[in-house]
C-alpha cells in the first residue's frame, strides 16, 4: 500500500489516481500515534478518486518526534571519501523543525557556503522499538519513504556537529508518498536514485549499505526507544556535492527516486545579495 497525505485528504495511491480516503485522521503521523501501523486504511471507504497530477502533497508524517540520520552508511561513499568502513554507526539527531514538505523550495542561509544533497532511504516507525533484535525491526516498521538529507558541508566541517550543518530550516525535506514494507519487492535491495538538475549523481541500493536496516535500527534502539512516527534517515551513497566539490547553487533541482514511492523533488534559492555571515562556532578543542 502506497500512501499520500495532500491538501485534501488522505489517501492511497491506487491503479495510478488518488484515492480520497473517509477518514478524520489529518496525516499518517496521526494514524501511527494512535495506530501503530497503516493497516486501517487499507479498508477505508474511498470518497473520491483524484488524478494524481492534480494533488497536491502536504507533510507526509505532521511533524515528526525524532529525526535520526547516520553517516557513511554506504561501502560506495566510503571507498569514494577514501575512509575505513566504521565498526559502529555513526549516529546523530536531527531538529525535526527542519522537516519540509515535498516539492518545497529550500532557501539555503547566507552563512552556508557548501550546501549539499544527500537521497537516503527514509524509514518511518510504526511501532515502538526499544532493545530490538533485528528480526523485530522490520514488522515494526510503517513503511519507507524518499529523503534529502541536506548538509552544510562547510558547517560540518568547522563544527563537527552533524546536528547543526543538517538542522536549517527546509533542510530534510521528506515525501511525498509512504510505502508498507509488505508492498516491497526487495526489502534488502531498496533503490535510492539523485538526480540535480536531470543529471543522474547517485545510484545505489540498500545492498550496499554497511549497517543494513534490521542491523542499522536494533542498534540504535538500545541506546534510544523509537516511537511511532519517528523517521530514521539511512545513509547517503557516492555521488553528493561532496564527492565532486560542487556544491547547489541558485535553481537548482533535486530529485530523489526511491523504489515503491513517489519521486520528492526539492528546488534550491540562494539569494544572490546575501553576504555570508560568521558562523560564531569553531570546531571542538580536544
Amino acid at each position: 500500500m502506497q500512501v499520500v497525505t495532500t491538501q485534501a485528504g488522505l489517501g492511497r495511491i491506487e491503479d495510478g489516481a488518488f484515492a480520497l480516503l473517509d477518514t478524520a485522521f489529518p496525516h499518517i503521523g496521526a494514524v501511527l500515534e494512535q495506530e501503530g501501523s497503516l493497516q486501517c486504511l487499507a479498508s477505508c471507504a474511498v470518497r473520491r478518486r483524484i488524478p494524481l497530477d492534480e494533488i497536491t502533497p502536504t507533510a507526509l508524517l505532521g511533524r515528526p518526534h525524532a529525526v535520526w540520520g547516520v553517516g557513511l552508511n554506504y561501502l560506495s561513499k566510503a571507498a569514494r571519501a577514501g575512509r575505513g568502513v566504521p565498526e559502529q554507526p555513526i549516529l546523530y539527531l536531527a531538529a525535526s523543525s527542519g522537516v519540509s514538505v515535498p516539492g518545497a523550495q529550500v532557501v539555503i542561509p547566507p552563512a552556508v557556503t557548501e550546501p549539499d544533497y544527500e537521497g537516503e532511504i527514509a524509514i518511518v516507525v510504526g511501532r515502538r522499538l526499544h532493545q530490538a533484535t533485528e528480526s523485530e525491526v522490520w514488522p515494526a516498521i510503517a513503511g519507507i519513504t524518499a529523503a534529502n538529507d541536506m548538509t552544510a558541508r562547510d558547517v560540518m566541517r568547522t563544527t563537527g556537529i552533524p546536528a547543526l550543518a543538517k538542522s536549517y530550516p527546509g533542510f530534510t525535506p521528506l515525501g511525498p508518498s509512504l510505502r508498507t514494507p509488505d508492498d516491497l519487492a526487495d526489502r534488502a535491495a531498496i533503490r535510492v536514485r539523485t538526480q540535480v538538475n536531470g543529471e543522474l549523481l547517485q545510484d545505489d541500493t540498500s545492498a550496499g549499505m554497511i549497517f543494513p536496516i534490521p542491523d542499522l535500527l536494533s542498534r540504535l534502539s538500545w541506546f534510544a526507544a523509537l516511537e511511532p512516527g519517528d523517521v530514521v534517515l539511512t545513509g547517503t551513497p557516492a555521488g553528493t556535492g561532496q564527492d565532486r566539490a560542487c556544491f547547489l547553487a541558485d535553481g537548482d533541482e533535486v530529485r530523489v527516486e526511491v523504489d515503491g514511492v513517489l519521486p520528492l523533488v526539492t528546488r534550491i534559492a540562494r539569494p544572490l545579495d546575501a553576504a555570508p555571515r560568521d558562523h560564531r562556532l569553531t570546531a571542538p578543542v580536544s
